[in-house]
């Protein structure tokens, strides 16, 4: 699964901003899929692995 910040425009992000006020609390509003993994041979996910941990993040393929 991975998820990204959700679309804020028009009626959802007055519908966000509403109850952001109602609450006095930020809010933070994602959208999520679910993902199948690609086949990756053993060079090509140590390869991944090694550039997630220089760069701190985690990369999805």
């Amino acid at each position: 699964m991975i998820c990204t910040h959700a679309d804020r425009e028009g009626k959802k992000l007055e519908a966000l901003q509403s109850a952001e006020k109602g609450m006095g609390r930020t809010l933070l509003a994602f959208s999520c899929q679910d993902l199948k993994a690609a086949p990756l041979s053993e060079e090509q996910l140590e390869h991944i692995k090694a550039l997630e941990k220089a760069l701190g993040v985690v990369v999805a393929f």
